[in-house]
């Protein structure tokens, strides 16, 4: 019995010395289930979670690239508008210009254009083009006086029919009306009248014996020379004679309740309701309505999916019209949504999107109000002055639409990318750190528990060979 107990002592410490060496081979501590299957099973969710982090890791950094490669087109396209606006400013040098030197400013001015047509076309991320409005929310109207603008990442694809565009209110513009028509006495007795806009004033004064005519004439021009957003609304000359009693309008050029101007007069009536005394005048409105029966918001002529509000969140419609559609109901817009979506995390729904619109010179300068017609940066021409002028204010809106998406991308990348990585990195080597606690054999430990097993083994198989010993002895016994 001794030799059978020895044995058992023998068996163990041959299996304690195997798992031992085993650990120290392998430098796990849990080299199977069985070896401890509670940690086991978190050592291996730590492990799936440690590759999805160094995959995230991967995910954004090229996220980062593919950011800094449009943010370089954009850069070429900011510059290239510089260029353009620096031409429709010496195009508008009027009284040093001739005809073929406005011809030589539009020649360029086209190749510029196309340049930036170019840039939007052809800038891409292997086979994702980035620039030319694929990789956007994009939306197409039916409706007269109803566009689409943009819509961000939040906003989702409508179905064929698209969205239902109804409108309760239609914007409206600041305007203001004297109760007195202005006439040749007034004219004559030397009227002032003054108008405020923007931080800008112009104090104007009538000149005896000068017609209405031409002294609205004057008027009118002196307001357009201060760079206030103001027209003085008229009849069309041919309808009243030029000295014929008039009501001076005014009517701010821009649409919404940010917009308003004070005027006020000599004579009580003319514009302001008491003499010498300035009338601020009541403010614009905002177009109001609904985009798929969803709550939106106005601002101007935009109406926009309000944040959370639905489906329709965040996509942005214009609507012209100045009064309201029949029934209210302006048209649809039919939306789908392709904005670019980066998986920055390590589980389901860990993603972060952003969309980047069109830089074609036709969806540029859009909706910036001018006198020659201009409906984006594609249609501008510095033939002459005036062209030339509103030439200037659609590149500045371009240049500010450019700025803008720089501004949006450049957030992007900084707060959603590379703050994100750096979270990532953390949690990668703490991820790391806690499986490598829980799974990685402590060698120094194992490397004792080894000396003690083989010293084990040792010792119990001598007690065998001696317990075997002690049998032989009892067989001398019977000899």
């Amino acid at each position: 019995m001794s030799a059978v107990n020895a044995h058992r002592s023998v068996v163990k410490n041959a299996d304690a010395q195997a798992k031992t060496m085993e650990k120290l081979s392998s430098g796990l501590k849990i080299n199977r289930a069985a070896d401890s299957p509670a940690q086991l099973q978190i050592s291996e969710n730590l492990r799936a979670q440690s590759a999805g982090l160094n995959q995230a890791i991967d995910n954004s950094e090229m996220a980062v690239s593919l950011m800094q490669t449009a943010e370089g087109a954009l850069d070429e396209v900011s510059s290239a508008l510089v260029q353009a606006r620096q031409l429709a400013i010496h195009a508008g040098n009027e009284g040093a210009n001739d005809p073929l030197m406005l011809e030589a400013d539009q020649s360029e001015i086209n190749n510029i254009l196309e340049q930036i047509n170019r840039i939007a076309t052809s800038t891409q991320y292997g086979h994702n083009y980035l620039l030319d409005g694929s990789r956007a929310g994009n939306g197409v109207t039916t409706g007269d006086h109803l566009e689409f603008v943009d819509a961000d990442t939040e906003a989702h694809s409508s179905g064929v029919g698209g969205y239902s565009v109804n409108i309760s209110n239609a914007a409206t513009r600041a305007n203001h009306t004297g109760s007195v028509a202005l006439s040749q006495g007034i004219i004559d007795a030397g009227e002032q009248i003054t108008v405020s806009e923007g931080g800008r004033t112009v104090n104007f004064l009538t000149q005896k014996g000068k017609s209405v005519e031409q002294t609205l004439n004057d008027l009118s021009t002196a307001i357009s020379d201060a760079g206030l957003s103001i027209d003085l609304i008229r009849p069309y000359p041919p309808v009243t004679g030029s000295d014929a009693p008039q009501a001076i309008s005014f009517r701010h050029k821009e649409f919404g309740s940010d917009h308003t101007f004070q005027v006020a007069s000599n004579t009580a009536g003319l514009v302001s309701d008491v003499s010498n005394t300035s009338v601020l005048v009541k403010n614009g409105t905002d177009v109001a309505g609904e985009i798929n029966g969803e709550v939106s918001t106005g601002k101007g002529q935009i109406l926009t999916g309000a944040e959370g509000a639905g489906t329709a969140a965040g996509i942005k419609v214009r609507f012209t019209g100045e009064s309201l559609p029949p029934g209210g109901n302006a048209g649809t817009v039919t939306f789908s949504q392709n904005s670019l979506t980066f998986q920055i995390g390590a589980n389901t729904d860990q993603h972060s999107e952003i969309s980047l619109r069109s830089m074609k010179t036709n969806d540029l300068g859009r909706g910036q109000v001018n006198s020659s017609d201009f409906k984006s940066l594609s249609e501008i021409s510095v033939l002459n002055a005036d062209q030339a002028q509103d030439a200037i204010r659609v590149i500045d809106q371009a240049i500010e639409e450019v700025s803008t998406t720089r501004g949006k991308m450049g957030a992007f990348q900084k707060n959603n990318l590379e703050s994100n990585l750096n979270y990532l990195r953390i949690a990668h080597e703490n991820t790391i750190s806690s499986e490598s606690a829980i799974r990685d054999a402590d060698m120094a430990e194992e490397m004792a528990t080894f000396t003690r097993n083989q010293i084990m083994m040792e010792a119990s198989t001598s007690m065998m060979a001696q317990a075997n010993q002690n049998s032989m002895t009892v067989l001398k016994l019977i000899g």
